[in-house]
């Protein structure tokens, strides 16, 4: 194959510049019936160009990957360029469709991805080919665990309950017989890496009583829950 990966900030070349403004400024745009991939954080994303080149080809066009008003990839004389944001974690395959695959999602990588291809024509370049993907990260909680902490005074159990590693902000909430009861040290906190959550609640209940408590936690228009059951001593 001719053509060379390359990462790192991209060189300073004026005509790399000029492409780079022509396609932000000119050649991005929306429609319904944009291709739409979801993927959870951390997974891997393929999102296609939908157009096949041979090798000959690849060293005359010029391919620019961007998203919304950022640039992501260009492939110029068969030599490919990451911009930072994107290095190390996205690569291209010219033999598939010239797609892109980003490694390693994040909440960030939300958003509308185009490729755009243009060819040389009469001493300048002219659109080929133009292509958007709209790509949603996920990033779902998964459901809660509920630990037993033991007897923190006689008569009465503490529980805690804890998830982790969703999006967006949630609610964590403890009920019985489908009323939400007091809890106690509820804490939250987020990555400011990747964005995610972690939420944990501690629950006191009288021993001497059965029950069956339902930890609750919401985060957008989803739920995730976990059951408690207590059964007293006879």
């Amino acid at each position: 194959m001719d053509h060379t990966l390359k990462w790192g900030i991209p060189p300073k070349l004026p005509y790399l510049k000029l492409f780079q403004l022509l396609v932000l400024a000119g050649l991005f745009y929306f429609c319904s019936g944009v291709i739409q991939v979801t993927k959870t954080v951390k997974e891997a994303a393929m999102l296609s160009c939908d157009y096949n080149i041979s090798t000959e080809e690849l060293k005359r066009v010029r391919i620019y990957w961007q998203k919304d008003n950022e640039m992501v990839l260009a492939v110029m004389s068969g030599k490919v360029t990451v911009w930072p944001r994107y290095e190390n974690r996205t690569i291209t395959d010219v033999t598939s469709n010239l797609c892109i695959v980003i490694l390693a999602l994040r909440l960030s990588d939300n958003g509308t991805y185009t490729c755009v291809i243009q060819k040389p024509e009469k001493g300048s370049y002219k659109l080929e080919h133009r292509t958007s993907v709209k790509l949603m990260v996920r990033a779902d909680f998964p459901v809660p665990s509920i630990t037993d902490l033991g007897n923190p005074s006689p008569n009465i159990r503490r529980i805690i309950c804890s998830t982790s590693g969703g999006f967006p902000k949630p609610h964590l909430s403890w009920l019985e017989n489908g009323e939400e009861l007091n809890s106690t040290n509820t804490t939250l906190s987020q990555d400011p890496e990747t964005e995610l959550y972690t939420i944990s609640s501690k629950l006191d209940f009288n021993m001497t009583s059965n029950h069956s408590f339902v930890c609750l936690v919401k985060y957008g228009a989803l739920t995730v829950s976990q059951i408690f059951n207590w059964q007293k001593c006879k």
